[in-house]
């Protein structure tokens, strides 16, 4: 066998590797979902309470990830991953032991730490595959590890009816052993000649800042009850999100590189991200909530956990059917012009949702239009972004758009539960109808506002450059040992 085949064989078994492991982290984290009636039940805890193992998988998401970004950019992107994958087989492992309930926060903490995997897939991607195969592979990535909750919350609610919460978990604690196997067999060594360099303060501040703007996003009852506190909170993170923007402006090996962020195409393309994601999560809020409403509320289907998630396939499977085909479709058309059509599609979603919710098979047609401006927009973002990263800081460059994703859904999720409860007469258990129709006109203005006039970004044929602008010093050497193929 030729070494060149040899190559040819590693790179077919490397995509599926790269998509399976941004799939299992993302269903993963998305287990506390389906599970929340259940794990209040079980561990006897207020369902506030057990919306926590929801909540603090994304937080601590979206801390690790710049974190990840920027270690995944230096010479030890394998053993981080390892790393990673390790920490969250501990932590769901800690899920399926008989402790008590703290110990299961504690392990979908953990489990949310993976999340920051996804940007380190796309990083191994652009460094080991032809540019083409490569281009693609990182839009299919991108589409997987946002539908990967369409996929994770039908197969938890099964779970999690057929054996109770730890068996749900059980299937999480698998996966995730599966996706360390994976990674341990496929995931190659990076190139040689990177820094990997942590900044520590701006690591610090950013995780403080970040913590706040996420706790205060899904805590509305704190807003309600201790505006005060609520307040203070918000005034603290200021400061901590100015004091990691100075310190990234002078280190010389940022977490973020802040400067490629003002970039007019990065801009727009986490513009997009953010609004894109606070949609998509807001319509996947009210059409799980509508599809469970009782009948004695006067509108909804009174479906249990497991076949309401099953209304969330047309949205996997749309999304993945999108990711496919969107990057043929950027060859014929500009990436800006990609993004203002994908958010009109979501809004579509919407007003479905608006107009015409009173059989099922609304719902599901709403949840598939939603899939398909889902995972196109998810599809283009990369590309967009990566147009003007070098090929070093695609770990990092992606990182950050992951936690404009995670503070778009924070805000997406928080805007629903804020018009539902609003529109919850007193002494009621459930909203009026109507309060589904004023929070769905809410994502109609927001897929607007971004329609209004996204920023232009370089054509979409242009090819990615792999050194910084101002120098072809530092370029990223080639894979020791490979060549490409």
């Amino acid at each position: 066998m030729t070494e060149r085949t040899l190559e040819r064989s590693e790179a077919r078994l490397l995509v599926p590797a790269l998509i399976l492991i941004a799939l299992v982290v993302a269903a993963v984290a998305s287990l506390g979902a389906p599970l929340i009636t259940s794990v209040a039940t079980t561990f006897h805890v207020s369902l506030d309470s057990a919306q926590w193992t929801l909540t603090v998988p994304l937080l601590s998401g979206a801390v690790a990830t710049p974190v990840l970004g920027r270690l995944g950019a230096g010479p030890y992107r394998r053993a981080t991953i390892l790393a990673t994958l390790a920490i969250v087989v501990a932590g769901s492992t800690l899920t399926v032991l008989p402790l008590p309930f703290a110990w299961l926060l504690i392990g979908r903490a953990t489990q949310g730490v993976g999340l920051g995997l996804t940007a380190l897939m796309m990083g191994v991607a652009r460094d080991h595959l032809p540019e083409d195969r490569g281009t693609a592979t990182i839009a299919l990535i991108s589409v997987v590890s946002i539908i990967g909750a369409g996929v994770g919350y039908p197969l938890t609610a099964l779970f999690a009816e057929i054996g109770g919460v730890r068996a749900a978990y059980g299937f999480g604690l698998f996966v995730t052993a599966v996706a360390f196997l994976t990674a341990w067999r496929s995931i190659p060594a990076a190139p040689e000649g990177r820094s990997a360099h942590v900044n520590v303060a701006g690591t610090l501040a950013l995780a403080g800042g970040l913590f706040l703007v996420l706790f205060l996003a899904g805590q509305r009852s704190l807003w309600s009850r201790h505006l005060a506190v609520a307040v203070v909170l918000a005034v603290a993170a200021v400061p901590l999100l100015c004091v990691w923007t100075t310190s990234e402006l002078r280190s010389k090996t940022p977490l973020v590189d802040v400067r490629a962020v003002r970039h007019p195409a990065v801009a727009g393309a986490n513009i997009a991200m953010f609004v894109g994601g606070s949609g998509m999560y807001l319509l996947l809020t009210l059409i799980t909530r509508y599809a469970q409403t009782p009948h004695s509320a006067g509108y909804g289907f009174g479906l249990t956990t497991f076949v309401a998630g099953l209304v969330l396939v047309p949205f996997s499977v749309l999304g993945f059917v999108a990711g496919k085909l969107t990057p043929r479709v950027r060859t014929l058309i500009d990436a800006p012009v990609l993004l203002a059509g994908s958010a009109v599609i979501v809004g579509g979603g919407f007003v479905l949702f608006a107009t015409a919710r009173s059989n099922l098979a609304e719902l599901l047609v709403a949840m598939g239009v939603l899939g398909l401006g889902v995972g196109s927009f998810s599809a283009a973002m990369p590309g967009v972004i990566l147009a003007v990263t070098p090929k070093s800081e695609t770990s990092s460059a992606m990182s950050f758009n992951y936690v404009v994703r995670s503070v778009g859904y924070s805000l997406g999720s928080a805007i629903g539960g804020l018009v539902l409860a609003t529109g919850t007469d007193t002494g009621h258990l459930f909203p009026n109808d109507h309060a589904y129709t004023t929070a769905a006109l809410v994502g109609i203005a927001a897929m607007a506002s971004h329609d209004a006039g996204p920023p232009r970004s370089r054509p979409a044929n242009a090819r990615p450059r792999s050194t910084p602008p101002r120098s072809r010093a530092g370029a990223d050497p080639p894979p020791a040992g490979r060549r490409r193929l």
